[in-house]
């Protein structure tokens, strides 16, 4: 390989890793915020949301580990302080939240954002011929749009509380 293609080939990985280090604070802040939902929701279908929020963030911790592990096999080094992911994170933080209805709509949005940034870091990674960054993010996608769909169902059935 020629030095030109090997510097194009560093450069494009380390847009990779930059591109996962920006994913990795995002899940981050999305973490906290599901554990927020998990601790304080009330109201309609308490027992359901307070079960199926502790597994979405059992899922999200998964996916933590995995992106800052991705992050090092491709050279990077993680950032693993809560303060800088605060400073970069497109997500914000939640907050208390009580209405399960208003924690299952930012699940929708935040997970829609993710889909987002997640199909733009696999056509990064595709390019550069990151098949494993292409393969993970792949699993991840597949889940999360199942995901979005399942819960536009649960609020479309809930739609008396789920309104606004």
């Amino acid at each position: 390989m020629s030095n030109v293609l090997q510097l194009n080939r560093l450069q494009n990985v380390e847009q990779v890793v930059s591109a996962l280090e920006q994913l990795l604070a995002d899940y981050q802040v999305y973490y906290t915020n599901l554990r927020g939902f998990h601790w304080n929701v009330q109201g309609h279908a308490f027992f359901q949301l307070h079960e199926a929020f502790e597994k979405k963030y059992d899922s999200v911790a998964d996916k933590v580990d995995e992106i800052a592990e991705r992050i090092l096999q491709l050279g990077g080094t993680p950032t693993a302080r809560f303060s800088d992911y605060l400073k970069v994170s497109r997500i914000q933080e939640a907050g208390v939240e009580h209405s399960g209805c208003a924690c299952v709509k930012n699940i929708i949005e935040t997970t829609a954002f993710l889909l987002d940034e997640q199909r733009k870091i696999v056509k990064l990674a595709g390019e550069v011929g990151d098949d494993t960054t292409v393969a993970l993010l792949g699993d991840y996608i597949r889940e999360q749009e199942k995901e979005i769909w399942m819960l536009a169902a649960f609020t479309a059935e809930a739609e008396s509380c789920c309104k606004g």
